[in-house]
């Protein structure tokens, strides 16, 4: 079972939810970051440029789910070290 799934969102086009229960402190996603080269960042189509980001130089490129991880002022996780983490319980989504 995945401890993720990607749905659509009623606050903007796709976003995130928890298949299960999390525990504050639980890591929820590990980011699957592909590196590109500048070459083949700039031969992406602009949809996947949407993915992408620029860290330390080297320009990366989001996988499923996390590309999908809407920001919210009412966050349920926090960006560290390549994972967004659970700052709060987390219920199931609800089908």
């Amino acid at each position: 079972m995945e401890e993720v799934i990607v749905k659509e969102s009623k606050i903007h086009g796709k976003g995130v939810f928890a298949n299960r229960d999390f525990k504050k402190g639980e890591v929820v996603i590990r980011y699957k970051l592909n590196p590109l080269t500048k070459e083949e960042f700039e031969n992406l189509p602009e949809k996947e440029k949407y993915y992408t980001s620029k860290e330390n130089g080297q320009y990366v490129l989001f996988s499923i789910p996390e590309r999908f991880v809407n920001h919210s002022c009412k966050a349920n996780t926090n960006p560290k070290n390549k994972c967004d983490v659970a700052i709060k319980s987390i219920k199931k989504e609800k089908k």
